[in-house]
């Protein structure tokens, strides 16, 4: 089986919870690239100061689109060799590029692994962003949701980035983190055939 095996997709999609599950069946390492973010994105100068101007300023959505993007492409790049022997659950935003020579970068560094997938809730977008909107509320129940966050899963969800990055799609409503696990390592066996 190629390695690694890469989840991307919009936040409250499981990347996480199923990447683990993924990760033990397989006897693999997990890796959280957002686990790391911040060490990685410290090392080309972050400014955590600037970050917290824009986000007070323009909002968090403007943050996510433009400012964290070179930092973004900074981590995909460390954490696809740092990790490269196991199960890598992307943060939301490392697959989403509005800036093409970006998202160029972007997939030149994807395109040489074979096992980028996709995880949605299912094929639908309106229904998708329900889902993925109700999750990350659940997710938060004792905090107020910031509109802007619920703009983001919108975002991410239609981006076409995440599309074009993606070498597998595997839709996830309905099915546990196990049953998506078996059904992502039933793809993964074809597809190593």
């Amino acid at each position: 089986m190629d390695l690694p095996i890469i989840l991307i997709g919009p936040m409250a999609t499981g990347k996480t919870t199923i990447g683990r599950v993924l990760a033990h069946k397989l006897g693999l390492e997990h890796h959280d690239l957002d686990e790391k973010r911040w060490e990685y994105h410290n090392e080309i100068g972050y400014d955590q100061a600037l970050a917290a101007k824009i986000a007070s300023e323009e909002g968090s959505f403007a943050l996510a689109r433009f400012y964290w993007k070179p930092f973004d492409l900074h981590a995909v790049e460390r954490g696809l060799v740092d990790f490269a022997d196991g199960v890598i659950g992307f943060g939301a935003g490392n697959s989403v590029y509005e800036d093409e020579a970006m998202f160029e970068r972007a997939q030149r560094l994807l395109a040489p692994y074979a096992n980028v997938i996709l995880l949605s809730p299912c094929p639908d977008f309106d229904e998708s962003a329900a889902i993925l909107k109700r999750r990350y509320m659940a997710q938060e129940p004792d905090n107020e949701i910031n509109p802007q966050e619920l703009e983001l899963i919108d975002y991410f969800l239609r981006h076409p980035s995440n599309q074009r990055l993606a070498k597998h799609v595997v839709f996830t409503e309905g099915k546990s983190p196990e049953q998506t696990s078996d059904e992502i390592i039933q793809l993964l066996s074809k597809v190593s055939k």
